[in-house]
């Protein structure tokens, strides 16, 4: 509730169901990129920042360490993001998050705008048909992960 509250004082709403109850949108893959945005236009860092912090709706932190706040519950299953934006173009993160078992078959980290083939799965109800992440959400983290240079 406290998190919530700074959030929505900071100017930073964070949707409460899965992929903001958004279709997903078709996309290009070129090479191991996504060169054009999933939604118009850039997204905005600050959202993103606030993304990767939340532990309910991206999970990032929960298996990527980086320069984020709470370094204490950072997890260390996957790459350390520190410096990301210097060593990926921004179709390269955004296919990343977006579908990295694309890139990667056995990859524990979901696909947060793909919907997987949930027959014989169990999925919530609320997650059915849906993405984990919508677009524009998908556009913050991008916009976020570019500003990390070093």
């Amino acid at each position: 509730m406290m998190r919530a509250a700074f959030l929505a004082l900071m100017g930073l709403q964070l949707a409460a169901s899965p992929g903001a109850g958004e279709e997903t949108r078709s996309y290009v893959v070129t090479g191991d990129a996504i060169m054009q945005p999933l939604v118009g236009g850039k997204g905005d860092p600050a959202r993103g920042a606030a993304l990767i912090a939340d532990r309910q709706r991206s999970l990032c932190t929960l298996c990527h360490s980086g320069p984020f706040a709470d370094a204490h519950l950072h997890g260390t299953l996957a790459p350390d993001l520190t410096g990301v934006g210097a060593r990926l173009s921004e179709g390269q993160i955004r296919l990343r998050v977006v579908d990295m078992k694309r890139l990667v078959q056995n990859t524990i980290m979901p696909s947060y705008y793909r919907v997987a083939d949930e027959q014989g799965r169990r999925v919530a109800t609320v997650w059915r048909s849906k993405p984990i992440l919508g677009g524009a959400d998908i556009e913050d983290i991008v916009a976020y992960l570019t500003t990390l240079k070093g």
